[in-house]
């Protein structure tokens, strides 16, 4: 769910964590959001309101009897105006009035006026030992049983004073993300979806191994958006280099580095799933023999290496790894859905058509190497999705994030 074109509204309470928060307004406004703030006093004695007002571009509102509202009823226009609103950092203060229906300044009284009606992300952040006090728990519980509201748990970590606790507010973008899993609506509630990221290694010897250019960027961007609508995700990692959003713990994560390890967790995973989405570049081929220490240059030569030498040519046995989509299209019940992956560089509709019948697929999602922006590493895709009913559906140069929205909006609305 993009956040272009959306009023967010960003509530700020007097906790240390409130410097963060002119970043997180910044990429509101980067995503394309409209944003407004409401903050208590206490919030301002950590950022100025002349900084929030110019990374929003709007005035803040932080006193009930100001003057200088642009309504008389600000925290009644705030709500009505906005689609969805954050608070962070939610101090213990904030969150006792909260859960008791207090509502004695601008925030509470903006929080007492949106919390039934528009979605809402809370995102506490304090001094372990004050996250620890049963008021704030019992604050948190009564909080976390509103139909519109969606708790982020605080990080673990180095807290202000120095202790290591729980207690820290969330990444910028971990709030993002839970504030974007607010927005969106939960048409995949209920469902259960296995899905494959990332590229697999396959050992040489203990320190080397055959890999290729995937980041599992797509991958990470399709199981965030079925989190988003409400599914459960079972999501088989290879090796990454991007950071898996999973603000609530909806995304199950598996590592398996190498083919045969992500064959047998999918295979694991299959029976519970009512459909897979397989975005990893599995390697085809695998080294015949792993040796069990480093080899060196000087073994080359020993009959014994799983290499052979000769004019400085050398050689490795490789064998074909299982066939994960193949496997999985062969044990696939009728109410079950297989969608699959193709990364072509030539012939590519004809080929991914082949891949499509021969692996049993409903559908194949296909990109090409010679798309500029598409591939392995970028931020971006072009693909075309080719079903077993033979539509076609071609999307555009967009971000990975957009792609994985268009994709379950063409596959699973």
């Amino acid at each position: 769910m993009s956040l272009q074109g959306r009023h967010i509204l960003v509530g700020i309470s007097g906790g240390i964590a409130a410097y963060k928060i002119p970043e997180l307004i910044r990429s509101f406004v980067k995503a394309g959001a409209e944003v407004r703030v409401a903050t208590t006093k206490n919030a301002l004695e950590f950022v100025t309101e002349l900084t929030l007002q110019t990374v929003s571009g709007s005035r803040v509102y932080s006193d009930v009897f100001a003057a200088i509202n642009e309504h008389s009823t600000e925290h009644i226009s705030l709500p009505d105006w906005c689609d969805a609103m954050i608070v962070a950092p939610a101090t213990a203060n904030v969150l006792g009035k909260m859960a008791g229906g207090i509502a004695d300044d601008a925030l509470t009284t903006t929080i007492a006026s949106c919390v039934a009606r528009k979605p809402m992300v809370i995102a506490p952040a304090m001094n372990d030992k004050m996250w620890e006090n049963p008021a704030t728990q019992k604050a948190i519980e009564t909080i976390r049983s509103w139909e519109n509201v969606t708790v982020i748990e605080p990080a673990e970590g180095v807290l202000a004073c120095g202790a290591v606790g729980k207690g820290r507010m969330p990444e910028i973008e971990d709030l993002q993300e839970a504030l974007e899993y607010a927005l969106t609506p939960k048409t995949m509630a209920g469902q259960h979806v296995l899905i494959t990221a990332g590229g697999t290694q396959e050992a040489i010897d203990p320190v080397r191994f055959i890999s290729n250019y995937s980041t599992g960027k797509m991958g990470f961007a399709l199981a965030q958006a079925c989190a988003r609508r409400g599914a459960e995700v079972t999501l088989v990692a290879g090796a990454v280099s991007t950071r898996l959003l999973n603000p609530f713990g909806t995304i199950h994560r598996i590592d398996a580095l190498s083919a045969q390890a992500m064959y047998e967790a999918c295979m694991n995973a299959w029976p519970q799933q009512d459909s897979a989405i397989l975005c990893a570049a599995v390697a085809d081929f695998t080294p015949a023999n792993k040796a069990a220490e480093k080899i060196k240059k000087e073994d080359l030569s020993n009959q014994q290496s799983v290499f052979s030498s000769q004019y400085s040519v050398i050689s490795i046995q490789l064998k074909e790894t299982p066939d994960i989509a193949k496997a999985l299209g062969e044990s696939k019940r009728a109410d079950q859905r297989l969608i699959g992956f193709a990364l072509e560089t030539q012939n590519e509709k004809e080929n991914a058509l082949r891949k499509l019948e021969r692996k049993n697929l409903d559908a194949i999602i296909l990109n090409s190497l010679r798309d500029k922006g598409a591939g392995f590493g970028t931020d971006t895709n072009i693909v075309t999705i080719l079903q077993h009913d033979g539509s076609v559906t071609a999307l555009p140069l967009q971000s990975k994030t957009l792609i994985s929205e268009e994709i379950l909006r063409v596959l699973f609305s």
